[in-house]
């Protein structure tokens, strides 16, 4: 167990950067970039770009949001400043 508040942060950051990245390349850049590219390709009778607009993105960002609260849990035992 480490009791180092500024590497706690650095790792809470880096996550949550991480995180944001991985948000921002499925909502925009596979929802509003690639969508002509990836339109060409059909996932359940819709184009995949559509799908990455309308659904796809949803379902990440929920995926996101328990990888978040898995992963904060073990930096917060990791640091030990977890509840008890």
């Amino acid at each position: 167990m480490q009791h180092d508040s500024a590497g706690y942060w650095t790792a809470t950051l880096s996550l949550i950067r991480n995180v944001l990245i991985v948000w921002f390349v499925v909502s925009y850049g596979f929802g509003i970039l690639l969508a002509p590219v990836l339109n060409n390709i059909h996932l359940g009778g819709y184009p995949l770009g559509f799908w990455f607009a309308q659904q796809g993105s949803l379902y990440i960002f929920v995926a996101l949001i328990f990888y978040y609260a898995k992963k904060m849990g073990q930096l917060d035992e990791q640091f030990d400043v977890h509840e008890d």
